[in-house]
């Protein structure tokens, strides 16, 4: 279907057949792409902790028409459309997203060389996907991604862990998960809590990063300083752009889309 906010850009849903269950998708094509006998590397998008497809709300349809790419998105197993989980996730549930359910999703999409774009947790998953594959990941752009639990992350967590709590709050959720709300909520607050998990880092995961990155974080982001894409920036491998936005908090994709769809478009341009 054509998508009404941005003409000329087609977007389709998809499912991914899981062992654990059925991972929803959507993607969004630009006019000419489809043709295309050398088309461009896809971008994949990483959402967040609370995040899914729909919560991306009409960025992706916009990436699509400033790139030139197509664009796909994917909920997690647990969260949006795709299949509820039972358990909560291990507590390497960062990395395992790269080992256990990208590379499925990857293979069912069709999906060769990709850029890998990862929003707050997701842009450590988009890390470990442009560590496990190499050349294969094109370009890594991270945005207001955790390095690791800092202690700014852990109380404004702490913080939103007690606001869900309000019934209200969580109906909120419930449009976009459904039913599986409080597991999603669970998931993010028990994990990143967990007195174990204060010992996860990407600091040995970065340094296998060859791809290009770039690091977006907004200088008031509540869930991390500006620590964290320093370092993505600096341990990389690859040639590094950190870009650090003034008056913006933890969703620059959605505080400042003009902003960050420019920074995107000239990255990618500028490495060919």
């Amino acid at each position: 279907m054509t998508d009404l906010n941005t003409p000329g850009i087609h977007s389709c849903d998809h499912w991914i057949e899981h062992p654990q269950g059925r991972i929803f998708a959507r993607s969004w094509t630009p006019p000419g792409a489809a043709g295309n006998p050398r088309p461009q590397s896809p971008i994949v998008l990483f959402h967040d902790s609370l995040g899914c497809v729909e919560l991306w709300r009409d960025f992706p349809a916009a990436l699509s028409a400033a790139t030139g790419r197509r664009v796909l998105a994917y909920d997690r197993l647990g969260f949006g459309r795709s299949d509820p989980r039972r358990d909560l996730p291990a507590l390497d549930f960062v990395a395992d997203e790269a080992a256990s359910y990208f590379p499925i999703v990857r293979e069912q999409l069709g999906i060769g060389r990709f850029v890998a774009f990862g929003h707050s947790v997701g842009g450590g998953m988009a890390v470990n996907c442009a560590a496990a594959f190499g050349a294969e990941c094109e370009v890594l752009i991270t945005e207001s991604a955790q390095v690791f639990p800092e202690e700014r992350t852990l109380s404004s967590i702490a913080e939103a862990k007690e606001q869900f709590r309000d019934d209200t709050q969580l109906k909120r959720l419930e449009r976009y998960h459904g039913d599986k709300a409080r597991w999603v909520v669970d998931a993010w607050t028990e994990s990143w809590l967990h007195p174990e998990f204060a010992a996860w880092t990407l600091e040995g995961v970065l340094p296998r990063v060859t791809s290009p990155v770039l690091a977006i974080h907004g200088i008031h982001d509540e869930y991390g300083t500006t620590t964290h894409p320093e370092m993505i920036g600096n341990l990389s491998s690859g040639p590094s752009r950190v870009e650090i936005l003034p008056d913006t908090y933890h969703v620059p994709h959605r505080e400042r889309p003009a902003v960050v769809l420019n920074l995107v478009a000239e990255f990618l341009d500028s490495i060919g």
